[in-house]
């Protein structure tokens, strides 16, 4: 069984598919005509409705947002942790 092909949509085709089904054609219809997977129709549909963007960067939650921001901060603290880490290593080899 071979997998499809990952393919990339551009922001205007996907704008143009969330205009035909807001202007009336129906999920499946589309779907069947584009060779769209029902889970990338639906959540193109969801995205313009909320924010209006495709971008998954505009479409985080403020959780989402803040868990990134922990993330980064948390890396940052370890690396000042090893940088410290390897000072100290240094210094008590000055100290003998």
């Amino acid at each position: 069984m071979s997998r499809k092909i990952r393919r990339q949509f551009t922001d205007d085709f996907k704008q143009q598919i969330v205009d035909l089904h807001n202007a009336g054609r129906k999920r499946s219809e589309l779907i069947k005509e584009y060779d769209l997977t029902p889970s990338a129709f639906d959540k193109w549909v969801r995205q313009a409705r909320t924010t209006g963007s495709f971008k998954t960067v505009d479409n985080l939650t403020d959780e989402q947002r803040e868990l990134i921001e922990l993330r980064k901060h948390n890396k940052e603290l370890e690396m000042q942790l090893d940088i410290l880490k390897q000072a100290a290593v240094i210094m008590a080899r000055k100290e003998k």
